[in-house]
């Protein structure tokens, strides 16, 4: 896919990994919709930052977890853009991480924003897919979702979810020009990250064979390579750097 003028959704767009995706789809001559649930300021300086580029960019307030909301974003994208190209959903949160200390209430939260968001989402932008004969969606996974690990097993099992989600819409649709992948990152330097006390970022970067953790940009250097790839249908690509490997 050659991004020049083609029209990117970026859910959780307004920060971390997701800025990352929406500047970097930006400069490969994308027009971007940055979406977000709260933080709106956070969002007008995504889309300043774009604009000050030369590129064209809106924001558009959604919480993914809700049905309408979705629905009423895609909506808006296609008043002001007239279609839609590629979907990244990298919108998702974490949680309480002691498994007996999870309530219903927390559970459905987490699976809300980081499952069902990412079905809602991509229930809504198909049929405008299936109308343009094609497009790209992204689905931001995890290691958690294949190892575990210190995030919570509703995380986890969100995580996972969200491999067998990707690869399932990759078999109905792959044939129909709707190409739709995963990454599944290790730690990365986002703002929760470096919130967390340093002896546990420390511990973290011990975790990868190089020593460090993933910066935001380069989950968005992969978000391009994939829509760049035509062959890539199904695939979840591990941006771990060792920590885990299959």
């Amino acid at each position: 896919m050659d991004l020049n003028g083609k029209v990117a959704v970026i859910t959780g767009g307004s920060r971390g990994i997701g800025k990352a995706i929406a500047i970097m789809l930006s400069r490969k001559g994308a027009k971007i919709a940055v979406n977000y649930s709260s933080g709106v300021d956070s969002a007008d300086r995504v889309v300043s930052e774009i604009e000050g580029m030369g590129g064209t960019a809106i924001k558009v307030k959604a919480d993914v977890s809700k049905q309408p909301e979705v629905h009423s974003m895609f909506q808006t994208v296609l008043k002001q853009f007239g279609r839609v190209d590629v979907l990244v959903n990298n919108a998702g949160t974490v949680g309480q991480p002691r498994f007996l200390e999870i309530t219903e209430a927390e559970w459905d939260r987490v699976l809300g924003v980081n499952l069902k968001g990412m079905f809602n989402c991509c229930q809504a932008v198909i049929p405008i897919f299936l109308k343009q004969s094609g497009g790209k969606i992204i689905n931001m996974s995890s290691v958690a979702g294949k190892m575990g690990g210190q995030t919570g097993v509703h995380y986890g099992a969100s995580k996972a979810g969200v491999i067998g989600l990707t690869m399932a819409l990759s078999t109905e649709f792959a044939k129909k020009n709707i190409h739709v992948n995963a990454i599944a990152p290790g730690p990365v330097k986002t703002e929760m990250f470096l919130s967390l006390p340093a002896s546990l970022q420390e511990r973290f970067a011990d975790t990868t064979h190089v020593g460090r953790v993933c910066e935001p940009n380069e989950i968005a250097h992969a978000v391009v390579f994939l829509l760049e790839n035509d062959f890539m249908a199904g695939e979840t690509l591990n941006m771990s750097a060792g920590r885990y490997m299959d």
